[in-house]
């Protein structure tokens, strides 16, 4: 049994929540989001949330409902407040801008890193060494920020690179004399 599949997902006023054709559509005051639904898990509309049950006793349906849920309360997360993660660059010469659809990096390398900022992600930069990304997706958000992540991870010795906010990181001692 998924203690987290049990609960039904609430939906606040102003959301509205339709099922046709195979997708789950949530539409709020930020945009509308859209989920595939499993075959697996039957989602059903009541008057004070989704509820989300296994729609047989397989395995596989018991596997795919907490997260299913999860999914859904995203959904409903996202269309109403939205999220966001926040990137910190640390290290001499490191900075980032924030001009129009391109976020431009200084990382060190010889070349300037020009990431491009997909659809529906609004990227700020409030100073040099800060990255603020958000948006209604949350898969989206939390890829977007790998991304400019991967371009340079932090590194144990000095701690040079991008990393999350709140992130820690393991630092290792120097070479010995």
């Amino acid at each position: 049994m998924s203690r987290i599949g049990k609960k039904p997902v609430a939906i606040p006023a102003g959301v509205t929540a339709t099922i046709e054709g195979g997708q789950l559509s949530v539409k709020g005051p930020k945009g509308t989001l859209a989920l595939q639904m499993r075959d697996e898990i039957s989602y059903t509309l009541e008057n004070d949330g989704i509820s989300i049950q296994p729609a047989n006793k397989t395995k596989a349906a018991r596997a795919f409902w907490g997260m299913q849920r999860t999914l859904v309360q995203n959904l409903i997360t996202g269309v109403t407040e939205g999220f966001s993660k926040k990137l910190l660059i640390t290290g001499v010469g490191y900075r980032a801008n924030s001009q129009g659809k391109n976020l431009k990096l200084q990382l060190g390398y010889s070349h300037d890193v020009d990431y491009a900022i997909p659809e529906g992600i609004e990227i700020k930069t409030p100073d040099n060494t800060t990255v603020e990304i958000s948006g209604i997706d949350k898969q989206k958000v939390g890829q977007v920020a790998a991304e400019i992540r991967r371009w340079r991870k932090p590194e144990p010795y000095k701690g040079k690179g991008i990393k999350y906010a709140g992130e820690f990181i393991f630092r290792k001692e120097g070479k010995k004399k």
